[in-house]
Order: structure tokens, then C-alpha cells, then sequence
């Protein structure tokens, strides 16, 4: 869910069982859960964007949740924004940020937030949207600043003082009917301009049943993939960086595989 000044909120809070957030879900597990570990306190900024943090829960003695959006908060959460979150220095040992910080201006900011509220040894999980030639009025309609390619993701974290130990892409399984969408899109937007519907919020692709089962199953060779290699495409960008700990001793066995 983005972070700033939107009157329809996210699309997730009407559809939070889109085939998209069901498939994120666990592509997120599949990529995050093994740096993830047993913190005392997480983070999950951004709350209101689908069901794709439940595998979180129970992994933290004390999770806050945070969204600019009220109605995406469940009891205890915090209505707050990344560009000034409301903790004190070092308090999460994990902050998740799910495709929330291309809603973030300054992005910059953002991330030096986040890295000021994890503890010295904390770890950062991130997805964003992927590739500037897949922009369409589905971005213009969610207020997004930005999309990223793998090396901008993990350049911008480096840039918060954060240390990447894995970057790569998802959603690579369903990336050939992802561009070919974005791009037919793209030629049918040129020249127009395009109005955000009644209510504010944008509407996601409508998509039948059968290609839903289908979209769902290319999903899944993603999770088959993701355990033992780095996907060198996809619609989405995921990164998971440690803050530097003066005494390291949390998940030192970590692979390092970020560039």
C-alpha cells in the first residue's frame, strides 16, 4: 500500500484474494522466511496491501503494523507514514516493506527512516514494482514515483546505509503475459489521457478463471526456482538487507548473494 495522500486506498482492501496477492504471498515467503529468524519486534509498513505478510505472523514476539490507510490497519496498528515513522531509533529487529516504497517521495527519505528503526544486526525486506518500460495508468492511478530494475533497488538500499544480502527479481513464471499486457497497454494509452475511476480507487486487470488457474500455476515456478537461484527477470524486484551490527552475530550463515 503506498504511503502518501490517496483517496480510494488500495485495490487490495476490495480484492485481497486477487490471484496476484494470493501468488505474492508466497513468493515472499519463499524468498524473505529464511532471514526472517525470531524477532523480538517487526515491522510491517505498509499493511494494507493484501494478505502477502500473513506468513509473518507468529514469527515476532511484538509485530506493528503501519499504513497511512486505517482501514487496511488490524487492532494495535499505527496510522503513519514511512517518510516519518513514529519509533524511536533501533526499535524493530525486521521491517518489511511490500511494494511500498515506489509510493515513497522522497524515496531517500523513506529508506533512511527505515534504517533508523532497525537494530544493529535488523534485517530489511523489500519488493517494488520492475522496469520503467512496463509504466502504465495503473501506475499513474496507485501514485507510483518509480519502478526498478534489480541494480536501482539494491543501489537505493546501499544509498540508506543498509547491507543487500539477496536481490532478485519475481514474478519471473508469469513475466512473458505480464509484458505482453504492459505493453499492449502501453499502445492503447498513447496520446490519451486516462481517468481514475468513481471512488478513486484503480481497478486491477480483470482476468477468467481459467486464466487465473493459469497465472497462478506459472507462479509457481517461481517458488520451485527462487530456493536455490537469483531470477534474473521479472514484475517484481525483492531485496533483503541487514543492518551492519558492530558485534555480527545475526544470521552470519546468511548467503550473500546481492550485486
Amino acid at each position: 500500500m503506498l504511503l502518501g495522500t490517496r483517496a480510494g486506498g488500495s485495490p487490495s482492501i476490495a480484492q485481497g484474494d486477487y490471484w496476484w496477492y494470493r501468488a505474492r504471498t508466497r513468493i515472499l515467503e519463499t524468498v524473505m522466511k529464511p532471514y526472517v529468524g525470531t524477532p523480538r519486534r517487526l515491522l510491517d509498513v505498509g499493511s494494507a496491501d493484501g494478505p502477502s505478510v500473513t506468513w509473518l505472523e507468529g514469527t515476532a514476539e511484538h509485530h506493528v503494523s503501519l499504513d497511512v490507510d486505517p482501514r487496511g490497519l488490524a487492532a494495535g496498528g499505527v496510522c503513519g507514514s514511512a517518510t516519518g515513522l513514529p519509533f524511536a531509533d533501533g526499535s524493530f529487529d525486521v521491517v518489511a516493506a511490500f511494494d511500498v516504497i515506489e509510493h515513497c517521495e522522497p524515496e531517500a527519505t523513506a529508506l533512511a527512516e527505515i534504517a533508523r528503526v532497525l537494530a544493529p544486526g535488523g534485517r530489511f525486506l523489500m519488493s517494488v514494482p520492475a522496469y520503467d518500460w512496463a509504466w502504465t495508468s495503473h501506475d499513474d492511478h496507485n501514485h507510483h514515483h518509480r519502478r526498478y530494475t534489480r541494480r536501482r533497488a539494491v543501489d537505493a538500499v546501499r544509498a540508506a546505509g543498509l547491507s543487500p544480502v539477496r536481490a532478485t527479481y519475481g514474478f519471473a513464471g508469469t513475466f512473458p503475459m505480464f509484458a505482453a499486457q504492459r505493453l499492449v497497454t502501453r499502445f492503447k494509452e498513447r496520446g490519451t489521457a486516462q481517468q481514475l475511476p468513481s471512488g478513486g480507487v484503480a481497478p486491477l486487470p480483470e482476468v477468467s478463471p481459467a486464466i487465473e488457474k493459469v497465472l497462478l500455476g506459472a507462479s509457481r515456478i517461481d517458488e520451485r526456482l527462487l530456493p536455490r537461484i537469483d531470477l534474473a527477470f521479472g514484475s517484481s524486484v525483492l531485496v533483503v538487507a541487514v543492518k551492519s551490527d558492530p558485534e555480527p552475530h545475526i544470521h552470519s550463515d546468511m548467503p550473500r548473494r546481492a550485486t
